[in-house]
């Protein structure tokens, strides 16, 4: 597929990671405003609410767009999502019969703050990069049983906290915890020391199923609202005290940080690609029937305080082992219950060479090799004032389909007596 025109000439450029292509989904303020929703098109935001209110775009018999959140849309399904898409095409592509009645609507993003583009009902983190999870594994347990015995059969993951998951651009301050070193007979409470960042991807659920439901993959996928670029920030030497034997607690509770933006199925429909060539055929409910990841170009920056920032990894979605919908598929297998607004994390997106690794842990192999940075300062985890940025898109034929930025500053424990 190739540039869709727009009449806006600012989503015509192939550099902009929001051309007619994409329209993502999000939520925008300006100063002494409520939050609304918003659609992404080169350098501005389409105000829904205000296209709602004119009757330029209708969906159901209620008010779905002036709200801060993207869940309503959720809940109305499949039909209302590809109609609304088809909409919003007819009205922004080059030509368009109605541009002078949409043209007061659009609101420049440089003037708007971005907020959580949804309300996230529960949270479940998985650990699905073949890649990484070897690497972790070979630190922690040798090369010869870097998998467990289950990780070729299952997507295996854990529940994590919704009431954590922040917006791109929220600061985070380093977590505190009980701590052991290898030599202490005791732990201690105290900061964070091996601070560290995850690039994932999250999915979210945007249909709901009963409690007892099992889906199928290709009724997952179905399921599918969108994609956020996800950082799942990690306290590596808290969660090596605690993860024995129910895994992550602390350690991943305190922060989760998305992308702005939701990016549909269907704009990343021309970049889908499949999962790798099974070690281990899987069970009947896990096989997929199509395609199921996405060709999504990814990187990690990191800048210093004061300084300037550096890309220190580059990896693709297309590494995962298991998709979002095989994970949404067994998720719901045991009959789970899943609800609109659910977000899941891929797990760790890392690649074969050690450019490619999606966390500090890997790329500095536990601090045994710490990573220099252009201004001859080392890291081997993250420091108080480290800016961390995660990017992606998929490339097509002159212009991308992107995420916008996922970024967090580390700012310093907050330590009361």
């Amino acid at each position: 597929m190739s540039l869709m025109k727009s009449w806006v000439t600012s989503a015509n450029s192939p550099d902009t990671d929001f051309p007619l292509n994409n329209l993502p989904y999000g939520v925008f303020s300006r100063a002494g405003e409520e939050a609304r929703c918003g659609v992404a098109i080169g350098d501005y935001i389409v105000d829904m609410a205000a296209l709602e209110a004119a009757g330029l775009v209708t969906l159901g018999d209620e008010p779905v767009f002036d709200l801060p959140f993207w869940n309503d849309v959720m809940e109305l399904g499949r039909e209302a999502w590809a109609a609304l898409r088809a909409r919003l095409m007819q009205l922004l592509t080059e030509g368009a019969e109605e541009q002078a009645l949409v043209q007061p609507h659009l609101i420049p993003m440089a003037d708007a703050q971005l907020h959580m583009p949804l309300v996230v009902s529960e949270y479940t983190d998985f650990y699905a990069g073949r890649h990484h999870a070897t690497n972790v594994g070979t630190m922690f347990r040798g090369a010869e049983n870097a998998l467990p015995p289950n990780w070729l059969h299952i997507p295996i993951g854990y529940n994590g906290r919704a009431s954590t998951v922040v917006v791109s651009g929220t600061d985070i301050h380093r977590p505190m915890g009980q701590l052991k070193a290898p030599d202490a007979d005791l732990p201690v409470f105290g900061p964070c020391k091996r601070l560290d960042i995850e690039l994932e991807m999250g999915a979210i659920v945007g249909t709901s199923t009963q409690m007892g439901q099992r889906i199928s993959v290709a009724e997952a996928d179905a399921m599918i609202f969108g994609y956020v670029l996800l950082n799942d920030w990690s306290a590596r030497d808290i969660q090596a005290w605690e993860y024995q034997p129910l895994g992550p607690f602390q350690a991943k509770a305190f922060a989760t940080s998305i992308s702005p933006w939701i990016v549909t199925p269907a704009a990343l429909a021309p970049f889908r690609t499949s999962t790798p060539e099974r070690e281990k055929e899987l069970l009947p409910y896990l096989r997929e029937p199509a395609p199921m990841l996405f060709d999504i170009d990814l990187s990690i920056d990191m800048q210093p305080a004061g300084g300037a920032p550096e890309t220190i990894a580059r990896t693709n979605y297309n590494e995962m082992y298991y998709s979002a919908a095989q994970q949404l598929a067994h998720h719901a297998s045991s009959g789970c219950a899943m609800n609109a607004g659910d977000l899941l994390g891929s797990g760790t997106i890392s690649g074969a060479e050690k450019h490619q690794r999606g966390s500090l842990l890997e790329l500095s192999w536990g601090g045994k090799e710490p990573l220099t940075l252009q201004d001859g300062q080392s890291r081997s985890f993250i420091e108080d004032g480290d800016t961390l940025t995660l990017r992606g898109h998929a490339q097509g034929d002159g212009y991308r389909v992107g995420f916008g930025a996922c970024t967090g500053t580390i700012l310093p424990a907050i330590e009361t007596e």
